[in-house]
């Protein structure tokens, strides 16, 4: 089986010498999970990013098979959909945290919310299912389980910033830095919960049982953070400056009356959240969105 070049590079700048192993042992970990599974014509998803994804049948049930490189994120994923158990999210039929395996639903007719025109409707619906699973399933974990990766240790990856600047801030503007991090003390006093961690109209699909969310990170923080990665999708580059106002000002007003939230909280955990993507996203040359939102979202009043 070929593997497209960018999940090889993906696999090799994330993981490095393990992910150099994984590369090398994948045709026969795909051949050991089909064997234990039973899975029959497995068709590797086309847009393959950190993890193999293919589509496969299991007996009588249609199925994804999601292996990756062990790490603390896939296992929280593990542990986030054993904790859903298919409420507000795919069900999670069997995996192997060893050996970073996930035998998944397959969610039918399973349309992305992205796929979707109208951008009201969109937010009505990931607004809705963020509170059930979020309000509802999240609300009953123990704060800061040991199972689930903590949204703090995100946030202080920004403390990395001015080290690699040399003391400075680089292209990241240094006053929009420092309202972040003057914002993220109050931010952080709300209680935690357990949250998807990548919320957004990608990973959000239509199913028999309705919208539902695929893919959780399994993150423990506070609930206000969930908005972050909706209001930055979906990718868009071509939207001018006018455009990216006036359909931020929409969805924090649809935000605002849903969840009785005042403005400025919803402001700031979308501005700190696309300030932490662009700093991610820095690395392979790809921030220029995630900043040019950061600085549109901090200015709405």
């Amino acid at each position: 089986m070929k593997f497209p070049d960018t999940f090889i590079s993906n696999i090799r700048h994330s993981f490095k010498e393990k992910g150099e192993d994984f590369l090398a042992s994948l045709p026969a970990l795909i051949e050991d999970a089909s064997q234990r599974w039973e899975l029959t014509d497995i068709q590797a998803v086309p847009n393959l990013s950190y993890n193999f994804v293919a589509f496969a049948e299991c007996e009588d049930e249609k199925a994804v098979l999601k292996i990756g490189v062990p790490n603390p994120e896939l296992t929280s994923e593990m542990n986030a959909l054993k904790l859903f158990n298919g409420d507000g999210a795919c069900r999670l039929f069997d995996c192997d945290e060893e050996k970073g395996f996930l035998l998944i639903e397959r969610l039918k007719p399973g349309k992305m919310l992205a796929e979707l025109s109208d951008d009201d409707e969109r937010t009505h619906i990931a607004i809705e299912v963020m509170k059930n699973l979020v309000f509802r399933k999240g609300g009953e974990t123990p704060p800061l389980q040991k199972d689930f990766i903590k949204l703090s240790d995100w946030f202080d990856g920004l403390k990395d910033i001015r080290p690699q600047f040399e003391g400075g801030t680089g292209p990241f503007p240094k006053e929009l830095l420092e309202q972040v991090e003057a914002s993220l003390p109050e931010l952080f006093a709300e209680e935690p919960r357990l949250l998807h961690g990548d919320f957004h109209h990608f990973n959000i699909l239509s199913s028999e049982r309705g919208w539902l969310v695929i893919d959780p990170k399994g993150v423990i923080g506070p609930a206000g953070y969930e908005i972050g990665p909706m209001m930055l999708n979906p990718w868009n580059n071509s939207m001018d400056e006018n455009q990216l106002k006036v359909q931020t000002k929409r969805r924090i007003d649809i935000l605002q009356e849903e969840l009785g939230w005042e403005r400025e909280k919803i402001v700031r955990w979308s501005t700190a959240h696309a300030v932490l993507s662009a700093w991610w996203d820095y690395p392979s040359g790809d921030w220029d969105y995630s900043l040019r939102c950061a600085k549109v979202f901090s200015e709405i009043k």
